[in-house]
């Protein structure tokens, strides 16, 4: 009876008619949130342009109409900030909300204790969620484990995941954990999982949704041995374009809906770097290193400048800040390094900090590792002369040029690294990729390129 109670208000609050799929999603959501099992939890699987944002936004405003307790969770700031966009309620990284610093002193996280009651848990984009113990300072380093540990410490607590599993899985697993029902069974919980495949006809007559589409059947039908073939005639919101013409329309973007809701998307942080530095000369005619206004992106998690602001928990990678105010350039330990005052794109902060210019050009992790050691060793000189090693390490630990923020420019990014995130205009850079090399992680890779535009896409040298 509740149920159904409830299948009604979600279905008065979507501004169409529901498809039949999505008929179907909300009775299942309305038997779930009414199921009185303890440990449960919905596991939501939508493809592009199906509707499913839709219909959890219309979720989430009638569970607040009931007075239903929710939390709205992604895993980096820019997908929470797209999450809160489209629910019409405040978003949390999954980080902030879980972990909290085991003392100010240090700079490790421990899982939270989740004081909510009779509260669901509502976590988009969770095929970004890894589980794979590379977040050693925060918890167990297992972000799936602690999520779920956390949200079930909470009395009367459930979880909805919601996630596209034609997207890039998390960096180096095959397959995204979190959307994986036998993994989430794995943990004693009662899964209710539905996936809506059927796309929206309005979805349809978007050029982007449309090939997004073609690439997420070919990747069903195991046809990805190719380059696709993009239908793009018949439609206005994307198109092909040589790179002789990329400047133009990158200016034209830059002018029309602004810096900050335009993106481009490389294969690479080598072809990254490469257009960052094209579009700083050619299209804002930058020619200083660094310069106010420049759109920077985090590239290790810091946990030092933050310190004196309470509001900031950390600097997270992916974080996105704009060059407000250029203070101070130095030279030390062999490197060159500027302090600045940073505003956040996604959060309402801003920050003094130091900024590690050596980090704004370096092409691979590898490089970025070489670098942080040369650094490292350089820094251990100065405190070479304090016998007890850990109290050398502790004060080496709190040196401003150790801890000096790693960043990239942030005009041109990776696919990963774009992840979670949408724009406006997306130009992405097909690659000019040899046969030989096309395959299903260029497909899932091109499918989550497409689908971060939310008004037209530029193809960059596309070849049909």
């Amino acid at each position: 009876m509740l149920g159904n109670y409830l299948y009604d208000i979600i279905t008065k609050e979507l501004p169409f008619e529901p498809t039949d799929q999505q008929h179907e999603l909300i009775r299942l959501l309305g038997g779930f949130m009414t199921d009185p099992a303890v440990e449960k939890a919905f596991l939501l699987k939508g493809y592009a342009g199906t509707g499913k944002t839709s219909v959890v936004s219309a979720l989430v405003r009638s569970l607040h109409k009931l007075q239903q307790k929710t939390v709205l969770l992604a895993p980096t700031g820019r997908a929470a900030k797209v999450l809160s966009s489209y629910a019409g309620f405040p978003a949390f990284t999954i980080h902030k909300k879980i972990y909290r610093q085991k003392s100010m002193a240090e700079s490790e996280f421990q899982l939270a204790d989740n004081l909510h009651t009779n509260t669901l848990f509502i976590v988009d984009e969770a095929s970004m969620i890894s589980n794979t113990g590379g977040d050693a300072e925060f918890g167990t380093g297992f972000l799936l484990d602690d999520l779920i540990r956390y949200v079930y410490n909470g009395a009367d607590c459930s979880l909805l995941l919601l996630g596209d599993t034609a997207q890039l899985p998390p960096v180096m697993q095959e397959n995204s954990p979190a959307l994986d029902k036998n993994k989430l069974e794995g943990y004693g919980l009662k899964i209710t999982e539905f996936t809506l495949t059927q796309v929206v006809r309005q979805a349809l007559e978007s050029g982007i949704l449309y090939n997004a589409t073609l690439l997420r059947k070919a990747l069903e039908d195991d046809l990805t041995s190719a380059m696709p073939k993009l239908k793009l005639s018949k439609f206005t919101d994307i198109k092909a374009l040589s790179g002789m013409d990329l400047v133009d329309e990158v200016q034209q973007s830059y002018d029309g809906v602004g810096v900050e809701d335009t993106i481009v998307i490389t294969r690479s942080n080598k072809k990254a770097n490469m257009y960052n530095n094209g579009i700083r000369g050619r299209v804002m005619m930058r020619e200083e290193e660094i310069s106010n206004g420049d759109l920077l992106m985090i590239t290790l998690n810091n946990y030092f400048w933050n310190k004196p602001y309470m509001e900031i928990d950390f600097i997270a990678n992916g974080d996105i800040v704009e060059v407000v105010r250029i203070r101070k350039f130095r030279e030390m330990y062999g490197f060159r390094f500027v302090d600045l005052t940073l505003r956040s794109l996604d959060f309402d902060w801003e920050i003094d900090a130091r900024v590690w210019l050596e980090s704004l050009q370096s092409e691979s992790p590898a490089q970025a590792a070489e670098l942080s050691r040369k650094l490292f060793e350089a820094v251990a000189e100065d405190y070479a002369d304090i016998k007890n090693k850990r109290e050398r390490y502790k004060q080496m630990f709190e040196n401003e040029y150790l801890n000096a923020l790693q960043v990239k420019f942030a005009y041109a990014v990776t696919c990963h690294k774009a992840q979670g995130g949408q724009w406006k205009k997306v130009f992405i850079d097909m690659g000019m990729m040899p046969d030989a090399e096309i395959d299903r992680n260029y497909y899932r890779w091109l499918y989550t390129a497409l689908t971060r535009a939310t008004e037209s896409v530029f193809l960059v040298n596309y070849v049909k």
